[in-house]
């Protein structure tokens, strides 16, 4: 059976196959990051009846963040995991390596985290890194109700599609830095062009040039410790009663 990710119960067991012209078109269509991410967990998690939930996490700064879930179980223990800052998904973000838990009622390992997993009902998970150019770049968590159960054929089955998917996490990832930047570029030049008006403003007030309008805003700006933007907004505010309109920038 060919993995199917548009139709189809997603708990229906599928075979890995060639996945990854699918999940690199299932990106391409995706309209965000993070459906692109959800359906790379929904992908996951429909490989076997036997999966109980499937999550994407990635690192965002300092901080570990589940980007997808297939189910809320899923996110609630790899909350767990951030909130105890251990547990088998973090081992294999922050190492790189695949880390499997036989079973929840047997493991010793991350202080209190495999009780309150147990408490959730799991029994046994398998947390496997998702890397780019050598680095890893989040970890796939799949988390099962039955004790050792990530062995054998769905161990391997899991750890191809992981295999496929990392490439397909690390693109969602760069466009989401990309998508950033244009935020960010978008900011700057909203900000220019309210400077930019204030600039004439004061041209005109103080008959100067503008290198010496400039000079002004940003000595006000130095003075009261505020951005040159909002000295500008001020000005624009208090001659028109209106803050400024700025341009409609697309990205």
């Amino acid at each position: 059976m060919s993995l199917d990710l548009d139709t189809g119960d997603a708990r229906e067991p599928q075979a890995v196959g060639d996945t990854t012209a699918v999940l690199l078109d299932l990106v391409l269509r995706a309209d965000s990051v993070e459906e692109q991410l959800q359906r790379v967990a929904d992908a996951a998690a429909g490989l076997s009846p036997d999966v109980a939930a499937c999550g994407v996490t990635v690192q965002l700064g300092r901080r570990p963040i589940s980007v997808a879930a297939s189910d809320p179980l899923s996110a609630a223990v790899d909350e767990l995991q951030y909130e105890a800052q251990a547990g088998p998904c973090l081992d294999s973000l922050h190492t790189g390596d695949v880390v499997v838990v036989a079973d929840y009622t047997q493991e010793s390992r991350w202080g209190e985290y495999p009780g309150h997993a147990v408490t959730h009902g799991l029994r046994s998970s398998l947390s496997l890194p998702l890397s780019a150019g050598g680095t890893v770049v989040g970890a796939l968590n799949v988390y099962g109700t039955s004790p050792n159960l990530f062995t054998g054929d769905l161990r391997a089955t899991l750890e191809e599609f992981a295999s496929r998917a990392d490439a397909v996490v690390a693109l969602a990832l760069r466009h989401a830095e990309q998508n950033t930047l244009m935020d960010q570029l978008r900011s700057a030049m909203e900000s220019r062009s309210v400077i930019d008006q204030a600039i004439g403003v004061l041209m005109a007030q103080q008959r100067c040039t503008a290198d010496e309008a400039f000079a002004l805003l940003r000595r006000a700006s130095q003075g009261r410790n505020r951005k040159v933007a909002d000295i500008a907004t001020d000005i624009i505010t208090s001659l028109t009663g209106a803050p400024p309109r700025v341009g409609r920038f697309q990205g």
